[in-house]
């Protein structure tokens, strides 16, 4: 390499663009990719007051893009309106703080007309005939009259064959398919009351009919549509409200969770966002309860009035900006944090299912019913006693006291292998390991004993100099009184330099340097000491492992019994700090099936 540098260009005089390329670059803000179209348009319908959807797909989207809806439809003179840049019904006030329509900028139509071929078709109700209008690459045809019931179809033709090298960037069929349909999904979602269909190359993808019934229940009912039954009966209903803030939806159970964060679902205002902030709330919410490599499924409304939210963050409208952020994430993190609680040791059934699915028959079942069941064999005399005395080496419990309707969780059985209990309940058996149950006890009492009486401190005889760089020094001076209420308590040593005094005692002997940094960095990113709080829960978490009932004890009947109710009154004992069951409930008849009596 010689290090000779590239030749400069020459520069030219500034000019104006074409309006056509003018208007190709901005369609490449607005239309992304086929599934971008389809947002727009059904965004379009849904605006038009439409109780049904109809979406076509052909070759991904690239070579057909067909929506039909039933809604109020438009004029022949509105037409050319329809497809001018800028021109839109949905800002009446022209006040870019009060947007309550999916669309506002007047840009979809003329962004997918600039890279496609555009055909416009629509009618009013009462209107004799419908009007048909068509764009390529922007340039504009004739409206003329067509046939077309009450509504508006849209069909777009070779999307971006007016820019060839958009089509380079777009992945294959089937995979522009799934970012359509998904994007349907999420809009079908935040209108449970308007009925969707979506056939993807001649195959019926989706098909959502309209739920009646009350916007609470509707949303549940598309939900189950949606998400499938298994969420609907795992779900917590979310209902809060804080200054003229409501969030409503359905969170997941703990142990009803997923390996990614793609099942989680934010809407504001009937607008499915993706943010940044809602993200940090549902972390922060499930903290305690799951791993970190394992998220929840969760559908969430928030409601806020236009004002107090800008959707004009973006071209595409994915990303909202809230006035009061802190308010938004506080009352999420609450309301959920108080559904998971009320949930009390309840466990997800997905765990029972599985649980199921786990077991192997001996022998393969009959493949034609019996007609005919022998009556058992009589023992004879004495071998019912020998029987007896052969009996696997199962810890047998000393008492058997009734199963009772107010003990959901059942009464002790047995002990198996030391490490599991079996509880008999009034319609089956629930099967609880003993260890992570406690471990999951011993955390919400440390966590009940450190919001009582705070974060106990203990003093360092020498008090530890960390030296940092001043910006960090900083930052944790500004936050030094919060500090100090979570059991640091630092001061000002000197320019680039702190002087910690005391530390949380629940640290034990910890890297008090390392600690610094990462709260310096995490000011930096969050402002919040996240990395405290999170070392304080991890301790409480190990601690409380350690100090639990370990596998390999054998328990008598009574501690059994004992731990089976202390469950039933604890939050969140159906799971252990790391987001695993406690206990698997195994139904009756689903273990009748399993030996082939039902």
């Amino acid at each position: 390499m010689t290090g000779v540098a590239a030749p400069r260009l020459p520069v030219a005089a500034i000019r104006r663009l074409p309006e056509t390329t003018a208007n190709r670059i901005a369609a490449g803000e607005v239309v992304e990719r086929p599934a971008s179209a389809v947002k727009e348009l059904v965004e379009n319908a849904i605006d038009a007051g439409a109780t049904r959807v109809a979406i076509t797909l052909t070759g991904g989207g690239k070579s057909l893009i067909s929506v039909v809806d039933d809604g109020q439809g438009m004029a022949p003179a509105d037409l050319p309106l329809a497809v001018e840049r800028h021109a839109t019904s949905k800002l009446p006030s022209e006040d870019l703080t009060d947007i309550r329509y999916l669309g506002f900028r007047g840009e979809a139509l003329p962004s997918i007309g600039a890279v496609s071929r555009l055909t416009l078709t629509s009618r009013q109700p009462g209107a004799d005939s419908a009007w048909q209008l068509t764009v390529e690459a922007g340039r504009l045809g004739q409206v003329e009259p067509a046939a077309h019931p009450p509504g508006t179809r849209v069909e777009v033709r070779d999307l971006f064959f007016a820019t060839p090298a958009r089509l380079k960037f777009l992945k294959v069929e089937r995979t522009e398919s799934q970012h359509a349909i998904d994007i349907v999904k999420r809009l079908a979602m935040a209108h449970p009351d308007v009925g969707f269909t979506l056939q993807d190359d001649g195959r019926q993808a989706l098909r959502l009919d309209p739920c009646p019934g009350d916007l609470f229940d509707a949303r549940l009912a598309r939900l189950r549509q949606l998400l499938g039954p298994d969420f609907a009966e795992n779900a917590l209903p979310i209902n809060a409200e804080r200054e003229g803030v409501k969030l409503g939806g359905h969170i997941g159970l703990p142990t009803y969770n997923r390996g990614n964060a793609q099942h989680q679902y934010l809407l504001v205002n009937g607008r499915p966002v993706r943010d940044k902030l809602f993200v940090g709330a549902v972390r922060a919410a499930y903290m305690d309860f799951l791993g970190h490599d394992r998220h929840p499924v969760l559908a969430l409304f928030l409601e806020v009035e236009p004002g107090s939210v800008d959707v004009n963050v973006h071209p595409a409208k994915a990303e909202v900006r809230f006035r009061d952020p802190g308010l938004v994430r506080g009352l999420i993190v609450s309301a959920l944090r108080h559904a998971l609680a009320q949930a009390g040791h309840r466990a997800s059934t997905t765990v029972a299912g599985a649980a199921l699915g786990s077991f192997r028959p001996a022998f393969a079942p009959t493949p034609f019913p019996l007609q005919y069941a022998p009556p058992p064999p009589r023992l004879p005399p004495g071998m019912a006693e020998t029987a007896t005395a052969w009996q696997s080496p199962v810890a047998r419990t000393e008492v058997t006291p009734e199963v009772s309707a107010d003990h959901p969780l059942g009464a002790a059985r047995a002990q198996v292998h030391e490490t599991y209990i079996v509880a008999q309940t009034a319609d089956g058996i629930v099967i609880v390991d003993q260890h992570a149950a406690h471990e999951r006890l011993v955390y919400e009492r440390m966590k009940a004993s450190l919001s009582e009486t705070g974060v106990a401190r203990q003093m360092l005889l020498l008090p530890e100099p960390v030296e940092l760089d001043e910006a960090e020094v900083a930052r944790l001076t500004a936050r030094a009184g919060e500090l100090a209420e979570l059991g640091l308590v630092i001061e000002p040593f000197g320019p680039g330099a702190l002087l910690v005094r005391e530390t949380p005692a629940l640290l034990g002997q910890c890297d008090v340097k390392g600690l610094l940094r990462d709260l310096a960095d995490d000011l930096a990113e969050f402002d919040t000491a996240l990395s405290l709080k999170d070392r304080l829960e991890s301790v409480c978490s190990t601690m409380a492992c350690h100090g639990s009932v370990r596998a390999g004890r054998r328990l008598s009947a009574d501690e059994m019994n004992a731990l089976l109710r202390q469950m039933e009154v604890t939050p969140h004992a159906g799971q252990c700090n790391h987001g695993r069951p406690t206990y698997v409930e195994l139904k009756l008849a689903d273990i009748e099936k399993l030996f082939g009596r039902r």
